[in-house]
């Protein structure tokens, strides 16, 4: 028998296997034991949290570890489907710590960016955590861009961003020797870390502070307990059991969903509103040669035109030293589908019949075919590559890895930018909270959304 899930010790340590006791009061395992498991994989005691949290990721951890931080004396579990921790858009993203300079002014993605950066390098100093603060160039390569630069520096003011200042082409050279372009933002405060060892880190603070995490636990139902003798009195103080795949169980007062690429379909098992609707865009990288990565100190981003829903290429140096560039962003045909030819026909089926993806494609069609086109010819990404610093070539060049971006989406056919965050009505839907959209600068913010969180479940719950 291979156990469906696992309780992991450490962030980064060997899962626990066996069937050691170890229960304290309620069903719950003592800190340091594993969840025992009989033939066949079915549970030997009912597992009972008072708050469970709903999803691996950078968020939910962070989240995870704000609650118990805050209220040592709950029980307090995460719930991840996969085998390990912080896989899918935690550990498929451009590692950038974002200062908040894009972000509409008092929208919760500046506010919460703003102060997430400051947290991530604060957290990281104290764990020890390697990060570099190598700075952003946002520059204009047309004369056009410029009006549009300088109303970017503006609202990057607007929202406090740390050292931003308007530099002219002699100084652009002197940050980046290779780099072309008539006018640029310099962000000093942008820096780049590796987000999954945040990630881990965050899981082992909430583990070392009582917390549980069950791997291999895929979410499939959400529903009160049912009225029987041997559950009566766990089924009042615990009255959400949370079923896996397995048919495993997981009881518990609270719930918090911090699902990304599956947030619709986690709101939507609860009872709760199933929009907006996640569409997941995939975001192909290519990576500098190394004998190439001279060529790029820091970020060099382009200037954002707001008629296209997404940012535009740009350099992104990573932790290990290697140069990425990119993404692109197409439609993806699976949710977690990292490869071209990866394909669910049940996630095709959501996005053309439950989400506005129909009207965005019409309103956005020459976009949507240029990033196709760059998609499958490098010549086209070099292209664009090349009004930064012409000394690229296609030969310099590989292709890279890939992520996956959980986008929300209107039934208008419009991007949802901001964070969301939303309950529901009945029995279930008033004892759960549902992160429904965090897309980037999400890690960053991570730390602040967290805070929030806790905030919000605190005054919602009354804990």
């Amino acid at each position: 028998m291979v156990p469906a899930l696992r309780y992991i010790r450490g962030a980064c340590g060997p899962a626990l296997g066996g069937f050691p006791g170890g229960f304290s009061s309620a069903g719950r395992p003592a800190p340091g034991r594993s969840w025992p498991l009989c033939q066949g994989g079915r549970p030997a005691s009912t597992r009972s949290f008072d708050v469970v949290v709903i999803g691996g990721g950078i968020v939910g951890l962070a989240s995870a570890r704000a609650l118990i931080l805050r209220h040592p004396a709950l029980s307090i579990g995460v719930l991840e489907k996969e085998k390990d921790l912080a896989i899918h858009q935690t550990g498929h993203n451009s590692g950038v710590i974002h200062s908040g300079i894009y972000y509409k002014p008092e929208s919760l993605k500046a506010k919460l960016c703003v102060q997430g950066a400051a947290l991530i390098y604060e957290y990281c100093k104290q764990k020890g955590i390697s990060y570099k603060q190598c700075g952003k160039l946002i520059v204009a390569v047309e004369q056009e861009e410029i009006p549009r630069l300088q109303a970017l520096y503006e609202r990057g003011r607007q929202n406090g961003v740390q050292g931003l200042r308007l530099i002219q082409q002699e100084d652009i050279k002197k940050k980046e020797p290779y780099c072309r372009g008539l006018m640029a933002i310099d962000c000093p405060y942008t820096g780049i870390v590796d987000y999954r060892q945040v990630a881990l880190s965050f899981a082992k603070d909430f583990q070392e502070a009582g917390g549980f995490v069950l791997t291999n636990f895929e979410v499939k139902d959400i529903e009160l307990a049912k009225e029987n003798p041997s559950r009566s009195k766990d089924g009042m103080k615990y009255p959400i059991v949370i079923r896996n795949t397995k048919g495993e169980e997981v009881q518990c007062q609270y719930v918090v969903t911090c699902a990304g690429l599956y947030s619709d379909r986690i709101s939507e098992l609860s009872g709760c509103n199933p929009d907006p609707r996640i569409v997941p865009f995939r975001g192909d990288y290519l990576i500098l040669k190394p004998e190439k990565c001279y060529l790029v100190k820091g970020n060099i981003y382009p200037v954002p035109d707001s008629r296209f829903p997404f940012l535009g290429v740009h350099f992104t140096p990573r932790m290990d030293g290697s140069i990425w560039l990119g993404p692109n962003a197409v439609l993806a045909f699976k949710r977690e589908g990292y490869r071209p030819f990866d394909f669910s026909a049940r996630d095709i089926m959501d996005v053309i019949i439950k989400s506005g993806l129909i009207k965005l494609v019409f309103q956005n069609f020459s976009y949507g075919v240029n990033e196709m086109y760059k998609a499958c010819f490098l010549s086209a990404t070099v292209k664009h590559l090349q009004k930064f610093i012409p000394e690229i070539t296609v030969s310099d060049i590989l292709r890279g890895p890939a992520g996956v971006r959980a986008q929300a989406l209107d039934r208008d056919g419009n991007l949802v930018e901001d964070f969301v965050f939303d309950g529901g009505v009945g029995d279930i839907g008033n004892r759960i909270l549902h992160v429904r959209n965090a897309p980037s600068p999400a890690a960053t913010s991570s730390l602040a959304i967290s805070g929030m969180i806790a905030d919000e479940v605190q005054q919602r719950f009354k804990l």
